[in-house]
This record gives C-alpha cells, sequence and structure tokens, in this order.
C-alpha cells in the first residue's frame, strides 16, 4: 500500500536554457537524421551541434521578466517538498537535484502567474493569504506561529509558503477573469451525461487522485521518465498529495490532486481503463494521454447509484490493552491471547465493561464510524460482523492491541442522482483546466527568462 494522504500548483516547464555558442572550429558533434522532420521547424537533414555545453551545469537560479528567483527561494521550496516526504535523509542525493529543478521551473510558472495578475489588476489582500495560512496550520493541529517555527526547522519558510498561497489564489482569479466567462456548457450536454449516469446504476464509480504532467511529443520521453521517478518515491513512502501540488499541471494540484468521485465515462478513456484493473491503494505506472501523462492513485471505488455497505454508520466500543516498554512477542502472547478470548465471549455491548475489567483493558465509546473511514483490513471484518460481536484483535505492542465491538449499524440507503449542478461544474472544470494550460503556454512562450 502506498501513501495516499489527498486531502498550486507545481507544473513542468519544458525551458531549457539553450545559449548555443557558435564557434570557428570544426563541430564537437555531428549526426545524421534519415527520418523526415516532423516538427514543423523545418530542420536541416545534416544537423552539426557548434560550440561546447557542459550537460552536468545546471542553473539554480533564474530572472522572469525581471523578477529574481533567488537559490534561496528554490531551497525553502524544495524544502516543503522533502518534509512532505518524510524529511530529508528518505530522499536519494540525485532525486533531490532532480526535485530542485524541478521546483525551479515551478517558480518560473508561478512568478508569471502572479506577473499576470497583477498585469490584470488583481491584487491579493496579504489577509486572505494569512487565513489560508491559518486554515493549512490547523490542519496539522498547530497554530501559525507552531507553523512556521516547524516550517523554519525543516529549511523552509512561512514566506515561502505565503507566496505557494498568493500565487494559487492570484492564478485562480486570473481563469475566473480571462477563461471561465469564454467556457460554456450546454444544458443538453448535462442532461445527455445524466442520462448516460442513470442508465449506468451499478456499474463502478472511482475515487481518483491525479497527477498530470504535460508534454510536447518530442518531449513525452523524458516526462515519462519523470513521472516514473514521481512513482518511485511516491512508493517509498512519499506523500501524493505533497508530489500532486508541486507538479501537477491539473487544477486539482490545489487540493492535492484529488478528482473527487468519478465515473468511468466522466474519465479519459485512458484513465479510466487503468482504474478499471487497479485496486483500492494502488498507483498507476505513467499513462500517456493528450497532452501528456497522468499518474493516478485509486483511493476508492463504489457502485453507481448503489447503496454501498461500507458507507454504513457504525457505534463502536473499542476496548484495548497496553504492554510496558520493551516488551517482547513471547512475554505478551499470554496476555493477548487471554484478551482475543475474552473477547470473543463478548455477547452485546451491555458485557463490555465486565469483560474489559477481568483482562485490564481501557473502553473508548464512539457512535458516528463510517466502515470507509477505516482501514481497509478493518473495513472487510467490520461489513461481515453482526451487532453484538466483537472483531478479532487487532494492533501492535507498542500502540496497543485492541479490539471493535459492534453496539449498532445504520445501513446506507441507495445512492441519489448526480444533480444537474455537480455535472456542471465537473465539465466545466475540465475545459478551464484545458484552457489554463494554454494560458501558461503562452505565457511561457512570451516571457524573458534568463537563468543564473
Amino acid at each position: 500500500m502506498i501513501n495516499l494522504s489527498l486531502k498550486f500548483k507545481s507544473r513542468l516547464l519544458p525551458v531549457a536554457a539553450l545559449g548555443v555558442v557558435l564557434a570557428v572550429a570544426a563541430p564537437l558533434v555531428a549526426q545524421t537524421v534519415d527520418e523526415p522532420d516532423n516538427s514543423g521547424l523545418d530542420l536541416p537533414k545534416d544537423i552539426a551541434v557548434f560550440g561546447s555545453r557542459d550537460p552536468n551545469i545546471r542553473k539554480a537560479t533564474a530572472i522572469v521578466n525581471g523578477t529574481i528567483i533567488t537559490a534561496t527561494d528554490v531551497d525553502q521550496r524544495l524544502a516543503l517538498v522533502l518534509a512532505a516526504n518524510g524529511g530529508d535523509q528518505k530522499v536519494p542525493e540525485d532525486e533531490k537535484e532532480r526535485l530542485r529543478l524541478q521546483v525551479l521551473r515551478n517558480l518560473i510558472d508561478e512568478t508569471l502567474e502572479i506577473q499576470e495578475a497583477a498585469a490584470q489588476k488583481i491584487e491579493v489582500p496579504a489577509a486572505e493569504v494569512n487565513q489560508t495560512m491559518a486554515r493549512v496550520a490547523a490542519n496539522v493541529r498547530r497554530n501559525p506561529t507552531e507553523f512556521a517555527t516547524f516550517l523554519k526547522s525543516q529549511g523552509s519558510s512561512a514566506d515561502s509558503l505565503k507566496r505557494q498561497i498568493q500565487g494559487e489564489i492570484a492564478w485562480r482569479r486570473v481563469l475566473s477573469r480571462r477563461v471561465e466567462p469564454f467556457v460554456n456548457v450546454s444544458e443538453e450536454e448535462v442532461r445527455a451525461i445524466m442520462a448516460r449516469l442513470t442508465a449506468s446504476k451499478g456499474a463502478t464509480e472511482y475515487h481518483i487522485g491525479e497527477i498530470f504532467l504535460s508534454s510536447t511529443p518530442e518531449a513525452m520521453p523524458s516526462t515519462q521518465a519523470n513521472a516514473e521517478r514521481i512513482i518511485e518515491q511516491i512508493r517509498k513512502g512519499g506523500s501524493f498529495q505533497a508530489y500532486a501540488r508541486q507538479f501537477s499541471e491539473a487544477s486539482t494540484a490545489a487540493v492535492g490532486g484529488d478528482l473527487g468521485w468519478v465515473r468511468g465515462e466522466q474519465l479519459p478513456e485512458q484513465l479510466a481503463a487503468a482504474a478499471a484493473q487497479m485496486s483500492n491503494g494502488m498507483l498507476s505506472p505513467p499513462i500517456a494521454v493528450p497532452g501528456g501523462y497522468s499518474i493516478i492513485a485509486l483511493i476508492d471505488k463504489r457502485q453507481v447509484l448503489t447503496a454501498d455497505p461500507r458507507d454504513a454508520i457504525l457505534a463502536l466500543k473499542q476496548l484495548t490493552i497496553t504492554f510496558p516498554a520493551g516488551s517482547t512477542q513471547a512475554s505478551a502472547a499470554p496476555k493477548v491471547e487471554a484478551f482475543a478470548n475474552a473477547v470473543q465471549t463478548i455477547q452485546g455491548c451491555g458485557k463490555v465493561a465486565e469483560v474489559a475489567k477481568t483482562v485490564g483493558a481501557d473502553v473508548v465509546d464512539n457512535d458516528q464510524v463510517k466502515i470507509r473511514d477505516l482501514p481497509p483490513v478493518l473495513q472487510e471484518m467490520m461489513v461481515e460482523l453482526q451487532i453484538g460481536q466483537a472483531s478479532r484483535p487487532f494492533g501492535s505492542l507498542t500502540e496497543g492491541v485492541r479490539a471493535l465491538v459492534l453496539c449498532g449499524r445504520d445501513d446506507p440507503q441507495s445512492s441519489s442522482d448526480p444533480s444537474f449542478e455537480q455535472i456542471f461544474s465537473q465539465v466545466e472544470e475540465d475545459r478551464v483546466n484545458r484552457r489554463a494550460r494554454r494560458y501558461l503556454r503562452d505565457l511561457r512562450r512570451d516571457a524573458v527568462i534568463e537563468y543564473r
């Protein structure tokens, strides 16, 4: 299983500092191209490259239309990525260098977005940025001051994250003014989708996370290699959400790549086919789609417009036994065995306190637990459990061994049809997303970027 913690944005920018220097001397490299030129650039068949350029020398900073991106900017943003992936020590050095270059490209895009917002006289008040920052801090159970201290301890800063937040808000407002008014979704289109969804009752829908990397046809091999490196890092324990926020070029980057619940027909054909073959918690290989590659993570799946037993709300009592520090499997085994035997004698929640006392277990009540929110292995157990029964013991010596007793279950009703507004919003978002990528591409093309 991989880390699918899902819940703006970084983009690939295929810009290189070419700086080819013509020399009087004979060419260093000569290559004959036998294939026809399909680039539209009318390239010669006999290509000679002049001058010397060390491919190992990579530019660390840049000036974008007069705005300086410093090495400190890059380092602090890189630190955010590393912190989300378990810290500096968990990412190999070669991967850090690749991430550093990617972060620079991300900062270039972010700078272009902020500059475009300023050109459109769009302002993002500092108070709004601070409010968003406070929400981010609250998500990790810290106040803004504590969060700023944490970021500093990781080698980053609150200012770096605030700049990213500013860029996200500014770009969304640019799109709201310059793109969204020109995107049209007809009522007929939405009605047709609704009819197809109703007709597909019982089919599967998926909760998916996506990382989209754009690419030109010529750059597809390098983009695929980039996608494969991202997949490798996530499988080693990296945060899918963090990589989506930093590298995905889809509009869902701001929410960690979370697409929400979608049906197969709402996805590009290539993604739908991949999702149909995946199990919960799986990460796909790079999937070639129009305009680049996608990486998808299947968080969950269910049946369209059909009641799913995992949506049931449970009332539970949890019994927990703990062990002294340094306990071994052998020394703990008798206590675990006694606990397992005791919980299996429980006949209804009225007996829980009595049984817990005999084995020295603590009891916690919770009457609002959705089966779907439990770890997969527990979901399977709780679906089959009858009221009054206890689950098999689970846990560890360090965190305690537990058992769950089912005291009540509110079974779900059949899912309702998706609303007109939900489908309209999704179709509109997809079209805005495509136009946004073209908009940013044009900003890159017209930018004056000097690498230092």
